[in-house]
């Protein structure tokens, strides 16, 4: 641990590797999935944050509350349907304390105010008119809806954060039969927010957690008893903590929690002066498959095979996101790697913080016009499939690359991800169908099992023998070369907004059996139609 410190510490200082190659070679194993990803795997959240959220002298959130947000706004819609179907996450912190405007509350249903209470708010209310307009809203984009449900109500706290008693159902239950009786479709009912482990601002015990999601799921057992979509309970919203989760898992029994979800805010606080170079590290950037998504698996694995592993919440940087970095170009080098990461170890769901609101939204929080990564996450959702392949790959670090089953369509898609500020990567893509084991070839094998390769045939097999075969590439820059510019571009060209319309996302083609070049700083999908991935095909 004192040796890896140190070498991120040298790159934190001086940028300096001793593993640089140019030509790197990637070996792509089409022969069997190595995990699988859900269709709505790229998800988008809408928070309850009212303007008065402020961090860092700056209160970044503006009019983009669930409650306040100007859901006629067109360039909203547009955005939404562009993904054909975007999941969206209603969550946050301020979730627990939220109440909805059902006719039996005796309290006024009144917006968030300054308050001494936890974080800082009052109690804050959806009513039932605004739900109905969200939901105008989310049947106009055709989204999939998560939906968090306050888990504090009736509980009572103590001064150490603890949170005690039974969860009071009643508001909610009578929120979720006035969403049936209206027919709106809600895919997935989370249970609370960051109250697991030592909890943000509250907590609860996961043997109570547990007591309350079996209430949950005999709730919505019985009010969709007679509904043809039957939605799914997810929980706990909070952070990874390993006995907690594994408690939670235990005591709330077979087939009671279908989704673990868990957050992610890995690059520390929004202020921190370290998080351009932290999302140029690669020893960094893969911290979190170790600590977060690998030990997640294994605890689903080990104590609750029937549930399945999200990200509910990922901004990155917390406490609303960085304002240097969290809306530019550089951001995309984070968030795609994490998509990556993510997917390799069978997350099914990754909903970014935010689609609107804060830093880090995936558009401006006021003029709606999509940031960097609102394109880095439809790039995703179009070209990436739901079958996760495993590569090996030679050369340096400072590529990251990451292969799944083309989406809609026969071969594979790769992302590959250049951290280095000065080199000019040419990837040579290799199928292991055709590959035979010797000594040598300095591969980064995934499976323990194989270590080292002699030759290569083809690339992707027999169908690529022909040099008319071609592939597409989507090459992503920041403009004018600078990867902290708001403006990104797609093969040289500026994706920005046409007469309020989502731009096409058109490749550029080259040679199948040609090296992939990958220019400093950037990122690049390329689509590899005739490869031959048994794995992709069954």
């Amino acid at each position: 641990m004192i040796l890896q410190f140190l070498l991120s510490a040298l790159f934190l200082i001086t940028g300096i590797s001793a593993d640089e190659s140019p030509d790197i070679t990637v070996i792509v194993r089409g022969s069997d999935l190595l995990a699988e990803v859900d269709d709505s795997f790229v998800c988008a959240t809408l928070d309850w944050w009212p303007p008065e959220k402020c961090n860092y002298n700056q209160c970044p959130w503006g009019q983009a509350s669930v409650l306040n947000l100007n859901l006629t706004h067109p360039f909203l819609a547009k955005a939404i349907q562009a993904f054909d179907p975007l999941r969206i996450r209603i969550g946050g912190s301020l979730q627990d304390k939220v109440v909805y405007g059902v006719p039996s509350l005796e309290s006024p249903c009144l917006p968030f105010s300054k308050s001494t209470g936890l974080f800082g708010f009052s109690q804050g209310c959806l009513s039932l008119a605004r739900w109905d307009e969200l939901n105008l809203l989310f049947e106009k984009g055709g989204a999939i809806i998560t939906f968090g449900l306050n888990a504090l109500n009736g509980r009572d706290s103590l001064d150490n954060g603890m949170w005690v008693g039974n969860w009071n159902s009643t508001n909610s239950r009578e929120f979720i039969e006035y969403t049936i009786s209206k027919g709106y479709q809600v895919d997935s009912w989370e249970f609370g927010n960051e109250l697991s482990g030592r909890g943000v601002g509250a907590r609860v015990s996961a043997e109570q957690y547990a007591q309350d999601v079996i209430e949950l799921k005999a709730l919505l057992k019985e009010l969709y008893r007679d509904s043809h979509t039957k939605p799914i309970l997810v929980a706990p919203g909070g952070f990874f903590d390993q006995q907690w989760y594994a408690q939670l898992l235990q005591d709330s029994g077979l087939g009671v929690v279908d989704a673990l979800t868990h957050h992610v805010y890995n690059l520390g606080g929004g202020d921190d002066s370290h998080i351009e170079s932290k999302i140029l590290n690669p020893w960094y950037l893969s911290q979190t498959a170790t600590d977060k998504f690998r030990n997640l698996q294994l605890t689903i694995e080990r104590h609750g095979p029937w549930s399945r592993a999200w990200v509910g919440e990922a901004g990155g940087a917390y406490n609303s996101g960085n304002r240097q970095v969290s809306n530019k170009f550089l951001y995309s080098f984070w968030y795609l790697d994490q998509l990556g990461m993510a997917s390799k170890y069978n997350t099914k769901v990754y909903c970014r913080q935010t689609l609107i609101g804060g830093n880090y939204g995936l558009l401006d929080t006021n003029t709606f016009v999509p940031n960097p990564d609102y394109y880095s996450a439809l790039l995703w959702h179009r070209l990436m499939g739901k079958g996760v392949l495993s590569i090996d790959m030679s050369g340096s670090s400072y590529l990251r690359a990451y292969a799944l089953c083309a989406k809609r369509k026969s071969g594979i898609t790769l992302l590959l991800i250049n951290l280095s500020t000065s080199i000019k990567f040419s990837v040579t893509v290799r199928n292991d169908l055709n590959v035979l084991l010797a000594e040598g070839g300095g591969i980064q094998w995934d499976n323990v099992f194989i270590r080292t390769l002699k030759r290569t045939v083809s690339w992707i097999g027999r169908k690529a023998s022909d040099e008319s075969v071609h592939r597409e590439e989507y090459h992503l820059t920041g403009a004018d070369g600078n990867c902290l510019s708001q403006t990104v571009l797609l093969n040289g060209n500026p994706l920005e907004l046409v007469d309020g319309e989502i731009p096409q996302l058109v490749p550029v083609y080259a040679p199948a059996n040609s090296p992939v070049k990958v220019d400093p700083l950037s990122i690049a999908f390329v689509v590899f139609p005739n490869f031959e991935a048994q794995a992709c095909s069954s």
